[in-house]
């Protein structure tokens, strides 16, 4: 997460949150990663967390991919991948989690390893809303009966926090949640939780 000084956290507008599915993007990842430490004994093996400050995308990170594949190979769970019907109560969850705790959502993409949202800034921290958003989706896949296996974790770590503090950053940050489905050869996602950003 970024570290930002308390006068630079009162400037910010709104957050670019990305929640990864169990198994996706591993602490030790040959990428890099934001963990400071291995947390499973199965994938200490595979080395030490890859820890950076970075808040740029590092997917396209050339690196070891039969690396990164085994270490998957060695959780306890098979990794996370949303099936449609699973997405969409992904989405259920983020819908009452925002109605029930105010949280004005910009931009949403659910993709089948990850999810990608633009939260405004809150009265609460973003960590906080981000583990209610994640336990509201948790909550709506195991109540939708999409999630069988009570056991298997749905999402891996805390996630990513890049901190918006202009109108320019919120649009570019919108603009790529927006075409990240796209970029996996997907459709547009249309969620009916997601209210317009207007800079003020």
């Amino acid at each position: 997460m970024q570290q930002f000084t308390a006068e630079r956290r009162d400037m910010v507008i709104a957050y670019h949150v990305v929640f990864a599915a169990y198994g996706f993007w591993l602490p030790n990842d040959p990428r890099g990663s934001w963990s400071k430490f291995v947390g499973c004994w199965e994938l200490v093996r595979f080395g030490k967390a890859t820890t950076v400050t970075t808040a740029r995308s590092l997917a396209r990170v050339e690196h070891d991919r039969r690396s990164r594949l085994a270490a998957k190979t060695s959780l306890k769970f098979p990794p996370v991948a949303f099936t449609g019907v699973q997405a969409l109560a992904v989405g259920n969850g983020f819908r009452n989690a925002a109605d029930k705790s105010k949280i004005r959502i910009h931009a949403c993409a659910v993709l089948p390893e990850h999810v990608h949202l633009v939260l405004a800034r809150h009265t609460r921290e973003v960590e906080k809303n981000s583990s209610h958003l994640k336990a509201r989706a948790t909550h709506e896949l195991k109540k939708q009966g999409h999630w069988p296996d009570a056991d298997h974790p749905v999402w891996g770590g805390r996630g990513w926090f890049v901190y918006l503090d202009t109108p320019a950053d919120v649009g570019r940050a919108i603009g790529y949640v927006e075409q990240n489905p796209v970029k996996e050869g997907k459709p547009l996602q249309t969620w009916s939780f997601v209210t317009p950003f207007t800079a003020r």
